[in-house]
């Protein structure tokens, strides 16, 4: 694993960069949000250096979201090729790093318990993937383009298609967490949850780009985002959790 993606740089955030632990548009945050002011402890050895997450069963199946369900069909909906760089503050490839991503399905409606509204599912569609960087630093996922949903924080509310990323460094600790965004979508200027990030410059930076050159001739679309986990370039990523 990468020794060079730490957390250290995103925990305390650059304020134009990050959001904020309350952001009262979004409703969550006002019980997650801490009521007195943080401490920084310390990370131990152990925690900054291991156990990290397992990478040795990752195959190349696990990045084709279309079809690692495991049923033998194919996901409904469009589909879309998602690829990049995950760079560091000097714009340097970080390789062999850990990515996982997860996302509601062409209808907008995620494959768990909790998800009841009345969006179809697709039995074809698990709505989560992973894969490692390659030397250069480029991840590679094939999936369908996920739709909007609602989300009952506040009136008529909808999140915007997005695809959720989880990036792992050399311990379990230094997981960044964020989400991509598609261009042209009306809904995020109605989203809270982007809305948080302070600055309309760091806001694009969660937006992905299309990409004609990844876009595979009558099969995908193709979508170019990179993620840089550091630095005053960084792309926004959510706070870790802290008790209320």
């Amino acid at each position: 694993m990468n020794p060079h993606l730490t957390i250290g740089d995103i925990v305390r955030g650059d304020s134009e960069v990050f959001p904020p632990y309350l952001y009262e548009a979004y409703q969550s945050t006002r019980r997650r949000a801490p009521l007195l002011p943080l401490i920084k402890v310390p990370l131990t050895i152990s925690e900054l250096t291991g156990p990290g997450p397992a990478i040795s069963a990752i195959t190349p199946e696990d990045a084709d979201l279309t079809r690692n369900a495991g049923t033998g069909g194919e996901a409904l909906g469009q589909r879309i090729i998602v690829m990049g760089r995950v760079l560091d503050e000097r714009n340097t490839p970080i390789p062999n790093t850990l990515l996982e991503i997860w996302q509601a399905n062409a209808s907008g409606r995620y494959l768990h318990k909790r998800d009841q509204w009345p969006g179809p599912l697709d039995p074809n569609f698990l709505g989560m993937g992973r894969c490692l960087t390659d030397a250069q630093g480029v991840y590679r996922f094939l999936t369908i383009r996920p739709g909007a949903y609602p989300w009952k924080n506040h009136p008529n509310a909808w999140r915007p298609a997005h695809i959720h990323f989880s990036v792992f460094g050399p311990a379990l600790l230094s997981r960044l967490v964020t989400q991509m965004y598609f261009p042209d979508d009306p809904l995020q200027r109605h989203d809270p949850i982007m809305q948080s990030v302070p600055t309309a410059a760091a806001r694009e930076r969660l937006i992905a780009i299309y990409s004609h050159e990844v876009t595979e001739p009558e099969w995908a679309l193709g979508y170019r985002w990179d993620i840089v986990v550091r630095g005053p370039y960084a792309t926004p990523f959510e706070p870790a959790e802290v008790p209320s």
